[in-house]
């Protein structure tokens, strides 16, 4: 069955067109080599694989935190809860240059703990974490901004994510719920679940 154009749809300059993908959950990228830390948010991220598993982050090169990354080879990725939203903003509009003599960690007093088989710092009270090892993909890198990485340890926090899947939205506390960036600094957090194939 062929429908009409609706009159709604337009074309959409495409310098905006990641956006309409971009919508998944924002992640905290944090990065430590030769006695500096810096932490970023990132809301281009995806899972790669099962086993091992594997992740792809994209990460500028004007950031301080590829700079950290391609010096010490590891990183961990956090995964924020709405009650996050102004921290993940905070970190994500300001570059490390800009608080000259500190870190955002110590600039924005981010409580952290340390991770288990990297080290990284891992940003407290986030959803889960992985702690990941850089697999070195060069021409990739340099080409796209994409970084792969394996991941060697995973932590959850069981008020979002329980029995290896994110609990069910009704017992899940609101801001314990995934933050996804809409830009602007605009976000969304779920509000509603589906359930399909019953």
């Amino acid at each position: 069955m062929t429908a009409a154009l609706p009159a709604t749809l337009h074309a959409l300059d495409l310098r905006h067109a990641h956006r309409l993908l971009n919508t998944g959950a924002s992640v905290l990228i944090a990065t430590a080599h030769a006695g500096r830390r810096n932490l970023m948010a990132c809301a281009w991220n995806m899972a790669l694989d099962f086993a091992p598993p594997k992740l792809a982050v994209c990460i500028d090169k004007a950031t301080a935190t590829r700079a950290l990354l391609e010096g010490s080879g590891v990183f961990a990725v956090g995964v924020p809860r709405a009650g996050q939203a102004e921290m993940v903003f905070r970190v994500g509009s300001m570059s490390a240059r800009d608080v000259p003599g500190q870190d955002k960690f110590t600039a924005f007093e981010i409580a952290h703990f340390p991770a288990t088989r990297i080290d990284v710092p891992l940003v407290a009270d986030c959803i889960g974490w992985l702690e990941c090892r850089l697999i070195p993909e060069p021409a990739v890198q340099q080409a796209h901004d994409l970084f792969v990485g394996e991941v060697l340890a995973a932590w959850v926090d069981e008020r979002a994510f329980a029995d290896g899947k994110f609990r069910p939205l009704h017992d899940t506390p609101p801001d314990w719920r995934t933050l996804h960036h809409l830009g602007a600094g605009n976000f969304v957090v779920p509000g509603q679940q589906l359930q399909a194939g019953r």
